[in-house]
């Protein structure tokens, strides 16, 4: 039982981690440019150059984290799913007479 109350235990202070980096810094660092925004390359002496604009990230250096953009799908449903409608629609038409 110690056992099992000791992996839910790590599993939810990595949970509640994970989630306090993605409320805080909701961008991380691109995985593919390591943050510079394009990729390095060298030139013929073997010096570093730069080079194209990375794909990825647009040349940003930055990437939304998953756990944000799975955040920010929940809140647009939500939003959707309980949208109020507005004064406007809920005025009746006036019969013409």
């Amino acid at each position: 039982m110690t056992l099992l109350l000791l992996a839910c235990t790590c599993l939810f202070a990595v949970t509640l981690g994970y989630a306090s980096l993605c409320a805080g810094s909701p961008y991380g660092d691109c995985r593919k440019c390591r943050g510079f925004g394009f990729a390095m390359k060298t030139d013929r002496k073997g010096r570093l150059k730069r080079g194209k604009p990375c794909r990825r990230c647009k040349g940003h250096g930055k990437r939304i984290r998953v756990g944000r953009h799975l955040y920010n799908l929940w809140l647009r449903a939500y939003r959707d799913g309980t949208d109020t409608p507005t004064p406007a629609a809920l005025k009746r038409p006036t019969p013409k007479g």
